[in-house]
């Protein structure tokens, strides 16, 4: 019955009007935002409300519905060590991702040296820029991150909203839960019901993805516009390169290693991905993200493990921009670095890439943080990207976003955890859905003769 439900869902979805899908609506928010900043820069600077309210809204989500989906999943999981192992696993993924983040990073600003004949003279950089950030930095320590992690309270936690003060009470709260035996029954029953709950209260919100994307868009070009990038343009390029580079070369390796495809699994979560780049944050993109993990077959208890805990300790996008940006500073400044000055610096943002989660502006902060502690660099030579950060952080959300998808989907593979069939299913019918939107649903049956979609006929 569940099965014949799904499938008239999915064909009610293959003959919806194309103006009426998500990820349209969300493009052309994108599309209609650039041009109002682009030709009104003071209304379009003004529309700043628009986005702001949109992540406001999808941030007042996050914290219950992660609770709610690392209690019930790892409820549901028999063999506690199998927490362990998915954490272990997890750890052990994030950092063998950030080290080669950092590597392509470096690769590309040392083959494109878009810093090279600035002759920027120290002197001249506005020290007060970086000031605004190292109070931030200074609370990046290894000692305070952790400390960090455990709440005031237990409803401090939610009221904070950041995820990995939830993730240790979700956890906690879990493994209470598998040992109360009867006495826990009622508790994991309601737990259950409000995490449904909370995702169709998540869904009204997600209707104003567009709203909130045009927005964050035209606050960006209206208040930054395409001038700001100026003579930095080319930095913004080498950046966008390393970023394209990491997600081809490596995790398109990952994926091929662990039989899915990278191409297949970005257009899965298409919507996500859009509304990351339309309000430069990856936050808002964790609930519905959590949500069609579910649908590709894989556990909650290791999925909803694995996600959240990327967003503070796989932070891809930032690492790139950490190398990226710090070698360009030591270009622009005329400051040769030996090979072993590079190596510490390489092993010091293996910390600074996760001490700054959870800050606004994580990734510049943590180029603050280790500019800081680094005396060949100097701190105030951040003053050179400030005006040019946000188009940088666009790619650096959209990095980490899908390196944590793909995360997820190869923890859940290596933990038995994911059903490859639905796996494949799922990521081969959503190529079918865009023919079939394409068409005006006229290829659906098409679709289902290839066996991209499952028959509705015996379900008819």
């Amino acid at each position: 019955m569940h099965k014949e439900a799904r499938v008239g869902h999915d064909t009610t979805e293959a003959r919806k009007p194309f103006y009426r899908i998500l990820y349209v609506q969300v493009l052309i928010g994108l599309m209609l935002g650039v041009l109002t900043g682009h030709f009104w820069p003071e209304f379009g600077a003004a529309l700043k409300p628009f986005g702001d309210g949109f992540v406001k809204l999808v941030k007042m989500m996050i914290a219950p519905i992660v609770f709610c989906t690392i209690v019930s999943g790892i409820n549901s999981i028999s063999d506690s060590r199998e927490v362990g192992r998915t954490l272990v696993k997890s750890m052990a993924l994030f950092y063998l991702l950030t080290v080669l983040a950092l590597l392509a990073g470096l690769l590309a600003v040392s083959l494109i040296q878009p810093g090279a004949g600035m002759h920027v003279s120290v002197g001249t950089l506005d020290p007060s820029v970086a000031a605004k950030f190292t109070k931030q930095a200074a609370a990046t320590g290894f000692a305070d991150f952790m400390l960090h992690i455990i709440p005031h309270s237990f409803f401090g936690a939610f009221a904070d909203g950041e995820v990995l003060p939830i993730l240790l009470v979700a956890i906690l709260i879990a493994f209470g839960l598998s040992r109360a035996g009867d006495q826990g029954a009622a508790v994991t029953k309601a737990v259950a019901s409000f995490s449904h709950v909370l995702f169709v209260s998540f869904g009204f919100i997600m209707k104003l993805a567009p709203l909130g994307a045009f927005g964050a868009m035209a606050f960006t070009v209206g208040r930054y516009g395409v001038r700001s990038i100026g003579s930095l343009g080319l930095l913004i390029l080498t950046f966008y390169i390393a970023c394209s580079i990491f997600v081809v070369v490596v995790l398109g390796t990952l994926a091929r290693l662990n039989g899915f495809s990278l191409w297949k699994t970005i257009r899965y979560f298409r919507d996500e991905l859009l509304i990351v780049l339309g309000t430069s944050s990856s936050e808002p993109a964790l609930p519905g993200a959590l949500r069609k993990l579910e649908q590709l077959g894989c556990r909650k208890g290791v999925s909803g493990l694995v996600l959240p805990m990327g967003y503070s300790f796989n932070l891809d996008g930032s690492a790139i921009y950490l190398t990226l940006a710090s070698i360009f500073i030591a270009q622009a400044c005329d400051i040769h670095l030996s090979w072993g000055q590079i190596a510490a610096m390489l092993g010091l943002m293996l910390l600074t890439s996760k001490g700054a989660a959870g800050v606004t502006r994580s990734g510049f902060v943590a180029l603050v943080a280790t500019l800081s502690v680094m005396p060949d660099l100097p701190v105030t030579a951040v003053a050179l990207l400030v005006g040019i950060d946000r188009f940088m952080s666009e790619a650096r959300a959209l990095t980490s976003m899908i390196s944590n998808c793909v995360a997820a989907i190869t923890v859940s593979l290596w933990e038995n955890a994911c059903d490859r069939e639905v796996l494949a299913r799922e990521l081969g019918q959503s190529d079918a859905l865009e023919i079939a939107t394409a068409t005006g649903g006229g290829a659906a049956t098409a679709c289902e003769d290839k066996g991209w979609i499952p028959t509705t006929r015996s379900a008819a």
